[in-house]
């Protein structure tokens, strides 16, 4: 994993403008950040598919884990991979690399956080109030990774989340926010791996 220092983040901006890019990438599915449980590694089979698949097809798969074009390039440019651990340690690496233009492409992808089924109307009025005010002092969506966390406990976790860093100064959050894609991303593409297929 490269080191922390290496990240790479956007200008101060408080106003959403900033944060578009001035093309638009498909609409694509996989933007939910709820977590799936008890995730088992890709087989070997599957990550032969993933390495041999064609390279546009690849792209547009990568591009539901990180909607960075850059990233997503450079992950599919760099194929074969032996086992996931390397094809992991290449994403953080790429993320890790975005620019500032980078991030707010990815950022401007990123959907707002979904709530369990089930949630009361309460939560969703408190969470929609919370990404606003979030999204008005930062410039961009909230996000956050709950991989691993249980789908009861997500509403708390991300109400709690967006409440402690509206009180980051931009800089702080930016970091925070780089983290959390990059995080995103790694969960994004164990399941996407796991689950590849292209029709040939």
């Amino acid at each position: 994993m490269a080191p922390t220092g290496r990240q790479r983040i956007p200008s101060p901006s408080h106003r959403r403008g900033p944060t578009l890019t001035s093309h638009r990438l498909p609409r694509l599915p996989g933007q939910v950040a709820l977590p799936e449980q008890k995730s088992a590694a890709p087989s070997p089979a599957r990550l032969e598919g993933f390495n041999a698949a064609p390279a546009d097809a690849v792209v547009r798969a990568l591009l539901t884990c990180c909607r960075s074009l850059r990233w997503a390039h450079r992950l599919a440019d760099h194929r074969p991979y032996p086992d996931l651990g390397a094809l992991l340690a290449a994403a953080d690496e790429a993320a890790y690399d975005l620019t500032p233009a980078d991030l707010a492409e990815a950022l401007a992808g990123e959907s707002l956080t979904l709530l369990p089924d089930g949630a009361y109307s309460a939560a969703h009025t408190a969470l929609s109030a919370a990404h606003a005010a979030y999204e008005s002092r930062f410039g961009h969506v909230f996000v956050i990774c709950l991989d691993g966390m249980a789908p009861d406990e997500a509403l708390d976790q991300v109400l709690a989340a967006i409440r402690s860093r509206l009180t980051n100064d931009p800089e702080e959050e930016r970091v925070i926010t780089a983290e959390e894609l990059r995080r995103l991303a790694r969960g994004r593409l164990t399941r996407l791996v796991r689950h590849f297929h292209v029709a040939l």
